[in-house]
């Protein structure tokens, strides 16, 4: 059973989410070894999943995934590119119309430089040049050193990123989390920060990781990862609350067994279901997480409780606690497909409004029975504007900064000619905007139109862009 301990809170297999103080006195044991060994299981002959996934529980299958059919897919990433290069306007002035793109699923190519400006981790990025370089030049401190490196493997062990012990993947995300525990000495490391920052590695390069999850510790979870883990069992109460009026029946069952949130939605609401749901969702779920903040993740806490104990014939199969428990720990995988889990986080009538009302309540109660908090953490950003809003950044911090030179074909004879066609018109109200170019190209070059391929090519346009992180 979970337990809530001076250090933090106690998982229910004893280990602490706010760490280990395993000693490393046996090099075997060291997450870093050569690049040639893998976590687990044999190096050769294996299948990757358009992921990266080589096997697990995580690994996609036809049925919780659906595939974009490739003349959608770069549609939208032709809008996705004309969103970021005008970031400002478009959050600004048409937000409903970035909040419904992030509804559809960001494309998987451009799906990492649209979380860090929903984030605001770009803007961060920018206002902290040399920031992150100098925080992993230091040693750190070896307190935390130690457990982050007992943790390295367990992050997605069937990911190809983080398969090879010693590989790049895990020496990037022991970067990230031990210059976090630098950034913020205060907070130090929590072990549910480790799959957080992995997500964020395997979608962009680990300066941008780090300041991903600056933002996601600051803004979007504060409070989350610090000692005592106040702010997540003030959410636990707040999520029961809220399955009140969307599941009476699962809120009953719960109650009588005197079933404590903390039990069920830890690992949920740390990790961002970041565990426990197919790839696929965890993607979708993940982009409109940075858009719309963390009412997406009481939502799909929400719809899972509803699902699994929404009814008598399933409270039949749990009895009690222990059923109730090992229940929700084997969710079955039609509530998490895809398609289906979407729908219904969407359709599901929780706000912000909702969750900030019962955030003032749930916190009057807890300074009744507890006190005042331990922890003052800073206030909760609900997505992207809000973000947005409470720090405006400049035209510069949005700048996007190409790496790639491309290469073009020659002209077409039209163009040779002085007879280039008129650029397509631009959407109403980002006429006349001025922008940072998508390439360095040479002058001479004629620019690579947005609605054509490639030459030669169905390489669509993002590809060729600065994202090697696809």
């Amino acid at each position: 059973m979970a337990r809530i301990q001076g250090n933090g809170l106690q998982a229910v297999d004893g280990r602490s989410l706010r760490g280990t103080t395993e000693s490393l006195s046996n090099p075997e044991d060291n997450s870093f070894g050569s690049d040639s060994e893998v976590n687990g299981f044999a190096s050769t002959e294996r299948e990757t999943d358009k992921y990266g996934f080589i096997g697990g529980a995580q690994q996609s299958s036809s049925e919780s995934a659906e595939d974009v059919p490739p003349e959608v897919l770069r549609q939208r990433e032709v809008k996705w590119l004309d969103m970021l290069n005008h970031w400002d306007k478009w959050m600004a002035k048409r937000h409903k119309k970035v909040k419904l793109r992030c509804q559809k699923g960001i494309p998987p190519s451009l799906r990492g430089r649209a979380w860090l400006y929903l984030s605001g981790g770009k803007v961060k990025r920018e206002q902290n040049q040399g920031k992150f370089q100098e925080l992993d030049s230091q040693a750190g401190d070896p307190k935390w050193l130690d457990v982050i490196e007992r943790d390295l493997h367990r992050q997605f062990p069937f990911h190809e990123m983080f398969v090879a012990r010693g590989g790049h993947g895990q020496k990037d995300l022991f970067s990230v989390l031990k210059a976090y525990t630098l950034y913020r000495p205060e907070e130090g490391y929590c072990q549910a920060q480790a799959p957080i920052a992995a997500v964020l590695l395997m979608h962009m390069p680990v300066e941008d990781a780090f300041w991903g999850l600056v933002q996601i510790c600051e803004k979007y979870l504060p409070g989350y990862y610090s000692a005592g883990l106040e702010a997540i069992q003030l959410d636990g109460e707040i999520l029961f609350a809220l399955l009140r009026r969307i599941s009476p029946l699962a809120h009953r069952h719960l109650k009588k067994h005197k079933m404590d949130p903390i039990l069920y939605m830890t690992e949920w609401f740390m990790c961002a279901f970041s565990r426990t749901l197919p790839w696929a969702s965890v993607l979708r779920i993940w982009d409109m997480f940075f858009c719309d903040g963390v009412k997406i993740i009481f939502r799909v806490g929400l719809v899972l409780l509803k699902c699994m104990l929404g009814s008598q014939e399933k409270l039949k199969k749990c009895p009690g606690q222990y059923e109730t428990m090992e229940l929700l720990r084997a969710i079955e995988p039609r509530y998490m497909q895809e398609s289906f889990l979407v729908r219904e986080v969407l359709e599901l009538p929780v706000s912000e409004r909702d969750i900030e009302k019962e955030h003032h309540s749930q916190l009057r109660r807890w300074k009744e029975t507890h006190g005042e908090l331990s922890c003052k953490s800073p206030p909760r950003m609900h997505g992207a504007r809000a973000i947005m809003d409470a720090e405006p950044p400049s035209r510069q911090d949005l700048r996007q900064k190409p790496t790639i030179i491309v290469e073009y074909p020659p002209a077409p004879s039209s163009v040779r000619d002085g007879k280039e066609e008129k650029e397509p018109e631009r959407e109403k109200g980002m006429e006349n905007t001025e922008h940072a170019p998508l390439y360095h190209v040479h002058s001479e070059a004629p620019p690579l139109r947005k609605d054509t391929a490639l030459a030669g090519s169905t390489q669509s346009v993002s590809s060729a862009e600065q994202d090697t992180y696809l």
